[in-house]
């Protein structure tokens, strides 16, 4: 078969703020046939996004293609003027990214961004282009397919828009396509829609395709192919059976261990104690109050569940279920409309601003992201130091003491503490946003998708370290994640919730055979690390009807 894209000996350079260059890409070369998909999968900064922008003969801000060749199709993207590339991208090689909704304009109606390409490069008339969506919507399974269109960004849901984004990225009729994590953000019920949307298309149009993720299960259901990165460097490739089955590179091996049951600490999960968080018949929301006191929208609808001490709950939904709004509802973040919250026998006011400090100390909230929960003009030595006096009173030399004792607690080396969020790599920072909790001395920490924006190997490492913390300090966690292997592996129960309210709670046993066919569904469509997985599944159409948002 012969090879639509050749690339040999690529390199990259980033010159850092010293104004020193050092290359991050090292020799990298690979080859991709006509319909052929292949992954670039390694931990976070191995390279995989520098290398599938460089198919498009683009470099980031402060990086350059230093060396080698990147050819696409006869054509050496590294090589072409801008004026070149323009009329490139978007018929021969186009992208689909990790945010679709960060790539399309709120103000735009949906149909005119996905046919501004065809308009660009004056591929074809108007109602061609409509014509054209309209089917590559069908295809891609959305819903309405001949209206949709005519909705804004705002309007769909983020599976529908991650669709779109490949609509978008279609309708050029290019060559190939580089997906940049398209499904890292989405819950699993709507990831398996898209990846299933994504390999019909893909497949049916003999478009090849470079699928950049962390994720080896995801990567498994729609590559031919993996590289596997590290470092700028490539470390194993290999048809995607022979990568899963018979890895011979000792990272390509850490990276299929981590997806490996992460072993539970029986002795917790025996423990039987005293609730220490207890929610009642919990109602918040958003929008203006109604006549009976409670918000127009009420994301978290009547939600009643305890965490004993020592122990660790998980809250588990697809996107927009409530998970995370019950999360800054119980920190006091977002006030609760109705019902009650009440924290180690004590009953909490509806709002953190009416709590008192040794409540709001006792309760911790770690979020998501942690570029934006971290300030990024502060050195870490402030973001740990703050908390430390308004809590403790902290100051001078006791403050430092802790700091360091803080950074070893969480495994990070005391030079850290200079530095700002911005010299850190992804799992730093995280740990950094965890070490944050640790200063207030919590009984309960609320961990809300804690590990998703990281790559499997770091978020393994942080989940024992989370255990290992739990044992030293004898704290609580809720657990908040749409990843039902992170929270198999860290928590004694697991809420499902869907629609605001809770629908199920099992024990991780239980999640193996659960009761409600919404749960049937959530745990059925957790990616496998089996190629045919995808191609095999089998689920109850009215089940899918009934409670998928894709």
């Amino acid at each position: 078969m012969k090879n639509l894209v050749e690339v040999r000996d690529l390199k990259v350079e980033a010159r850092t703020d010293s104004g020193r260059c050092v290359e991050i890409i090292k020799g990298v070369s690979l080859d991709i046939a006509t319909g052929e998909i292949l992954a670039l999968i390694g931990e976070s900064g191995s390279g995989k996004t520098t290398i599938a922008l460089t198919l498009l003969g683009h470099a980031r801000t402060g990086c350059r293609i230093s060396g080698g060749s990147v050819v696409v199709d006869g054509k050496d993207m590294a090589k072409l003027s801008e004026r070149e590339l323009a009329s490139v991208r978007g018929t021969e090689v186009a992208y689909v990214p990790q945010s679709a909704a960060a790539a399309f304009n709120p103000a735009i109606r949906i149909i005119d961004q996905v046919i501004e390409v065809t308009n660009i490069h004056g591929l074809m008339s108007p109602t061609e282009a409509r014509r054209k969506a309209i089917s590559l919507f069908r295809a891609l399974s959305l819903p309405d397919p001949d209206h949709i269109g005519e909705r804004y960004p705002h309007q769909v849901s983020g599976g529908q828009l991650q669709r779109l984004a490949a609509a978008m990225a279609m309708i050029g009729d290019p060559k190939l396509i580089i997906f940049d994590e398209p499904t890292t953000a989405l819950d699993v019920t709507t990831q398996i829609e898209v990846l299933k949307a994504f390999k019909s298309v893909m497949k049916a149009g003999g478009i090849a395709g470079v699928y950049v993720s962390h994720d080896l299960a995801v990567v498994a259901q729609i590559a031919d192919r993996i590289m596997v990165l590290r470092g700028g460097e490539v470390q194993e490739t290999g048809s995607t059976d022979d990568i899963l089955s018979r890895a011979t590179h000792p990272y390509t091996r850490e990276l299929l261990a981590a997806f490996e049951p992460r072993p539970r600490d029986a002795a917790v999960a025996e423990t039987k104690q005293a609730p220490l968080l207890d929610i009642s018949n919990v109602i918040a929301g958003y929008g203006p109050m109604q006549a009976d006191g409670l918000p127009l929208v009420r994301a978290v609808n009547g939600v009643s569940l305890s965490v004993e001490k020592g122990r660790n709950l998980g809250i588990i939904g697809e996107s927009g279920c409530g998970k995370s709004t019950l999360a800054r509802a119980i920190a006091g973040i977002l006030p609760i409309s109705a019902g009650t919250v009440t924290l180690d026998g004590r009953e909490l006011a509806p709002s953190s601003r009416q709590r008192t400090r040794d409540q709001v100390r006792e309760l911790q909230i770690v979020f998501q992201y942690a570029d934006t929960a971290l300030n990024p003009a502060k050195s870490i030595e402030d973001i740990l130091g703050r908390p430390l006096t308004f809590y403790h009173g902290m100051r001078g030399k006791a403050r430092d003491a802790r700091i360091e004792e803080l950074l070893d607690m969480v495994h990070l080396p005391k030079a850290l503490r200079h530095r700002r969020p911005a010299e850190l790599s992804g799992g730093q920072k995280q740990r950094v946003n965890f070490s944050r909790a640790l200063t207030a001395e919590p009984k309960l920490i609320l961990c809300d998708e804690i590990t998703s924006a990281l790559d499997t190997v770091v978020a393994a490492a942080i989940i024992d370290l989370l255990k290992e913390l739990q044992r030293e300090l004898s704290l609580s966690y809720v657990f908040i994640s749409h990843d039902l292997s992170v929270v198999e592996a860290i928590c004694d129960r697991i809420v499902v919730m869907y629609g605001g309210r809770k629908v199920e709670e099992l024990t991780p046993a239980q999640a193996k055979a659960p009761t409600h066919p919404y749960s049937n569904l959530l745990f059925s469509s957790v990616p496998k690390l089996d190629p045919t997985w995808l191609d095999n599944l089998k689920l109850d159409p009215e089940q899918v009807r009934a409670y998928s948002h894709a």
